[in-house]
């Protein structure tokens, strides 16, 4: 089979399925991005150069719906390219977030589209009004609708969805979820497992060192922002770190934006809570090391006596999913998307993510009843293995791709 795959970042959510497919002679796979991931065997790489955001002429709410027919226009064009070329695919997958798919239908009409819906915008529980820290905008319920007309574009036009958890299929409208798939993202077990012995001989991450007698608190999202909790995590450290002059902090991230805006005054989330907490932290045991590859993400997370994922009522993150793959035991936001995944008292502690108080003192628990976190971290690890197993996953995109296309067995 052929399959065209697009996606502005390479290989994204895609990475397991493209090698997957890529390791097979008979399939043929081309993956249209803007981005430069590091290869994947067999799967062949187009590039298109996504168009420059316009910042004037037009209503700041709709400057994203602008952004997105640009961008599907340059989509097509190279996918015309490809057409010329004597390529046409049995199957399109992609994802629908920067309308990157809104004109695909005109280069290749026929074919069947399995486009990934992450999201759909709503004044109630969601992310929207979630932290009283950054009030709902005055023009929310327009600002709202702006953003859900790529969605609904693209719910509008040809083929199927599919979208990753419970909680994201709920967010969109009833008539919409009949035309969406679920599909639980898996993680390889193989790779994110749990390795004791670290915790056995002195830990090193460059120049970064903890001892065996040290405990480690890790946290980690592609940005540090409040979308993720990193304003609540920080908010936390104070107390903790006096109570455990053991305690070491590592957070991975990056200090971009990803969801959000950035702070009022300027600069980074990070400056912003540092300047915040200035003189109530011991900044020589809290370690921002960025993003890191992922088998260096993999051995912080498996030397972790404590990892913390907070999340706004939100897409879920890949690196919760990851965690529990590790059997890192956990504290976590007490927020809709982590509820799917984990519960209470039997696979992490959930805590109000508004509250840095009780996440504090959740870390704490963990780290003084040994215990509790081990039965955690097992339980975890085994919940991990029934619901996150990568083959699952595989044979489930599997079979939904065999009935879009009517090749059963592909």
């Amino acid at each position: 089979m052929r399959f065209l795959f697009v996606h502005q970042s390479f290989p994204a959510q895609y990475a397991h399925m493209v090698a997957h497919l890529a390791r097979r002679p008979e399939h043929d796979v081309v993956f249209i991005t803007a981005g430069k991931g590091p290869d994947i065997p067999g799967v062949r790489r187009v590039l298109y150069r996504p168009p420059e955001v316009r910042q004037d002429g037009a209503h700041p709410f709709v400057r994203e719906m602008d952004h997105a027919i640009h961008r599907s226009e340059a989509i097509a064009t190279v996918a015309r390219s490809l057409r010329d070329l004597g390529f046409r695919p049995d199957i399109i997958i992609g994802h629908h977030g920067w309308g990157e798919l809104l004109n695909i239908d005109s280069v290749f009409p026929g074919v069947p589209v399995l486009g990934y819906f992450e999201f759909y915008y709503g004044l109630e529980d969601r992310d929207i009004g979630f932290d009283p820290e950054f009030p709902m905008p005055q023009e929310a319920g327009l600002l709202i609708r702006c953003k859900n007309a790529i969605n609904l574009q693209a719910l509008a036009g040809p083929g199927e969805g599919q979208t990753p958890t419970r909680f994201q299929l709920g967010t969109y409208p009833a008539w919409a979820q009949e035309k969406i798939t679920l599909l639980d993202e898996g993680v390889d077990l193989t790779q994110y497992r749990p390795d004791p012995s670290l915790r056995q001989k002195p830990f090193r991450l460059g120049s970064i060192s903890v001892a065996p007698y040290e405990t480690l608190v890790t946290y980690a999202a592609r940005n540090l922002e409040p979308y993720r909790g990193f304003h609540s995590f920080m908010r936390s450290l104070p107390a903790l770190m006096k109570a455990r002059p053991d305690c070491r902090v590592i957070l991975m991230g990056q200090e971009d934006v990803s969801y959000g805006l950035p702070p009022a005054g300027g600069g980074t989330w990070r400056q912003t809570m540092l300047r915040e907490l200035e003189g109530k932290l011991d900044l020589s045991r809290i370690h921002f090391v960025g993003w890191l590859e992922r088998e260096q993400m993999v051995r912080v997370l498996q030397r972790s006596d404590a990892h913390i994922y907070l999340t706004y009522p939100f897409v879920l993150s890949w690196s919760l999913r990851e965690a529990m793959a590790v059997g890192c035991p956990l504290v976590a936001s007490d927020t809709a998307p982590v509820r799917e995944y984990l519960t209470h008292g039997e696979t992490a502690l959930l805590v109000p993510f508004l509250q840095p108080d009780a996440i504090g003192d959740a870390v704490l628990h963990l780290l003084e009843n040994r215990t509790l976190a081990e039965t955690l971290a097992h339980n975890v690890r085994r919940h991990a293995e029934n619901v996150l197993d990568v083959r699952q996953y595989l044979a489930q995109y599997e079979a939904l791709i065999g009935r879009m296309t009517g090749r059963e067995g592909i």
